[in-house]
């Protein structure tokens, strides 16, 4: 027994020993020797320039009884055509990306709708920004500051980011001014948080506060890993979980807003779902992680490339694929008439398929599905090649049958529906939503041909 003690005291001198030495050698944080702490200043001097404040005034229609938005009803009782407007400011954060040509990238839901946009630098030098383009499906928003003398925040490769990695959160939580929090990475490639978005998160524990929205996630080397975007939390403060999107994602939005002001996703025709274990043994498939296509659309690009159900998509341009919303995401991002290499396992071979992205089915609506009151319409997104596309945001009424519901209350073909009880709607799924909230009365705000009009249907 006493030969047994005296190893393990012997044991635990020759790891307290080490111990100390082996933390020596691998700090978490850099050792500023001159005044003796661990500290990340040096990164944070050379980054933080690149992190700016952002002031946002925009203007929101105040809530009216909809009978009040008849003309007659107005006249009545002496009300103006159109109510004033409420301002509204709110503040956020971006990140320049781009010190020659002043690009900034926030969240779009921070610059959504604004009249004005300030940015201000750390320097506190102050700029009008100009809007250069809108992503809502990934939320983000490229914008444009006529300032020289600008820092830039280096990017890095959201790819290689593994769970654990130290990551730091610079922005401007409750107006507060440029502030910094630390973390690590909690996971990666969460989805889920909205419908209809692509998402691919990076999960944090860093704190992000209101505010922080469109920020820098920044990796121990100073490195823009992500932006943050948006938290979980009951009561609106942090709780140990944020999001950021990927940088790699930023970037291919970014290339589309420069060069559109809008991101043109395409599609390849297929629905897919994840490749589990279990599906990966039925199917005899050695791969660990991927996509199954499970249906190939007609005529689609899919169905000419030569791709069939049951293929499993394991990589895209020779980037692996980790689950059918990964694979989502890759095609979502990739601008049309591009080809994409698609990594196939086929009756257990690997072969590369190259598909050419094309343009998405337009998503329609039967408006009877939503409403009695709106049976015998179809709406659809704006097309593009109507004079209204790009113009301004709202839905299209493609078709109303004569007689049905939808035209004895008015509707008709060609009208753009621009917004339902005063809430604007910018796509399909925005107008389902906000005639479902809406309840039994609807006041449509219409662009029929250049004139405005309400239809009020109940």
């Amino acid at each position: 027994m006493r030969a047994w003690a005296s190893a393990f005291a012997a044991l635990a001198v020759v790891l307290l020993s080490v111990a100390p030495a082996a933390c020596a050698r691998a700090p978490l944080f850099p050792l500023d020797e001159q005044r003796g702490v661990l500290t990340l200043a040096q990164v944070l001097e050379e980054v933080t320039p690149g992190v700016v404040n952002i002031a946002v005034r925009s203007l929101r229609p105040v809530e009216t009884n909809p009978l009040l938005q008849d003309p007659f009803f107005r006249r009545f009782f002496g009300l103006p055509d159109e109510p004033p407007a409420q301002v509204v400011l709110a503040a956020g954060s971006g990140v320049i990306i781009d010190a020659k040509r002043g690009y900034v990238v926030t969240n779009n839901h921070v610059v959504e709708g604004a009249q004005e946009i300030v940015v201000t630098l750390k320097d506190r030098r102050a700029f009008r920004a100009e809007l250069v383009g809108t992503d809502p499906a990934t939320d983000l928003a490229l914008l444009r500051i006529p300032a020289e003398d600008l820092t830039a925040v280096p990017l890095g490769d959201s790819d290689s980011l593994k769970v654990g990695d130290v990551v730091l959160a610079i922005g401007n939580p409750f107006g507060l001014g440029q502030t910094v929090t630390s973390g690590i990475v909690s996971a990666l490639g969460r989805s889920g948080l909205a419908p209809e978005t692509y998402e691919s998160f990076i999960q944090t524990d860093a704190p992000i506060n209101p505010g922080n929205s469109g920020g820098a996630l920044i990796d121990s080397r100073g490195r823009l890993v992500g932006i943050n975007t948006a938290i979980i939390s009951p009561a609106g403060g942090n709780v140990g979980i944020g999001f950021a999107v990927p940088v790699n994602m930023m970037k291919a939005v970014v290339a589309q807003l420069e060069k559109y002001g809008e991101v043109r996703r395409g599609q390849i025709g297929v629905v897919v779902q994840d490749l589990t274990p279990d599906l990966a043994e039925a199917l005899g498939i050695s791969a660990e992680a991927g996509a199954v296509v499970s249906e190939v659309g007609p005529g689609s690009p899919a169905e000419r490339a030569g791709l069939r159900p049951g293929d499993a998509i394991v990589a895209v341009d020779g980037r692996p694929v980790r689950s059918a919303t990964d694979l989502r995401n890759r095609i979502g991002l990739a601008e049309r008439g591009t080809t994409l290499t698609l990594t196939v396992v086929r009756n257990g071979r690997r072969i590369d398929v190259p598909v050419a992205v094309g343009a998405p089915e337009a998503p329609a609506l039967a408006g009877g599905s939503l409403a009695p009151a709106l049976a015998g319409a179809l709406i659809t997104e704006i097309p593009e090649d109507h004079p209204a596309h790009g113009e301004v945001e709202g839905v299209y009424v493609a078709r109303v049958q004569p007689g049905s519901p939808a035209w004895r209350f008015g509707l008709r073909e060609g009208d753009i529906v621009l917004a339902v009880n005063r809430r604007p709607v910018r796509s399909v799924a925005g107008f389902e939503e906000a005639v479902k909230e809406a309840g039994r009365l609807l006041a449509l705000d219409i662009l029929r041909g250049n004139a405005r009009i309400f239809l009020l249907i109940r």
